[in-house]
């Protein structure tokens, strides 16, 4: 599993030849550091004087990032086991009419499948972003660094992630699940973007 490798050897397949790991696990990784992040700030603050009254909002902080830790660090394999299945498909036997339409068949499902994940890892990250913001507005200020370095990589992973999305909704035939998707991009793109933007403009360092 890639989750569980080291960094350096996570590193080491990702700057390999190879396809998998990509931008999308990459986008998940640095959607789980962010998730992290927040948890950190969070738990700075738990337990800390002149924090008593933020106490209750900074647990349900770190245990929402937990979640979201958790699922995005799953992603990072399941986005890159997504896109081998991709891979596989396009390997299908073509010869008769029928294996063409089979094989046809699966290259979509697969390219679905391979949009879903990464959609999935952008509204975590969003979600994530949300948490930044309060942990930043609300936590430990001596952690505040910390919290924006969570909303900005969350927001990258966001846009990595829909990116991702995009590049496979171009291979989908079918123009609903297409449409429907291609609306939820463009929410989150402009979600993401604009909660970073509220997060900076009230930091000041």
């Amino acid at each position: 599993m890639l989750a569980n490798l080291k960094i350096t050897e996570y590193l080491e397949k990702a700057a390999a030849g190879t396809a998998v790991p990509g931008g999308g696990s990459v986008a998940a990784l640095n959607a789980s550091l962010a998730a992290g992040l927040t948890e950190m700030v969070a738990n700075l603050t738990i337990g800390k004087k002149g924090y008593e009254a933020v106490e209750e909002e900074m647990n349900d902080i770190a245990g929402k990032a937990t979640e979201l830790r958790k699922k995005l660090t799953a992603a990072i394999d399941r986005d890159a086991e997504a896109y081998s299945e991709v891979m596989a498909a396009f390997k299908f036997p073509g010869a008769t009419n029928q294996e063409k339409e089979v094989r046809k068949l699966e290259i979509q499902k697969a390219f679905k499948h391979a949009a879903l994940v990464p959609m999935e890892v952008a509204k975590h990250a969003v979600k994530v972003i949300d948490l930044a913001g309060r942990a930043v507005e609300s936590g430990n200020k001596n952690a505040v660094t910390d919290g924006v370095v969570a909303a900005m990589n969350a927001r990258t992973a966001a846009l990595a992630a829909l990116y991702n999305v995009k590049i496979n909704l171009g291979s989908i035939e079918d123009d609903e699940f297409v449409k429907k998707m291609t609306r939820e991009v463009n929410d989150l793109e402009q979600q993401a973007r604009d909660k970073e933007k509220e997060i900076l403009s009230y930091v000041k360092i």
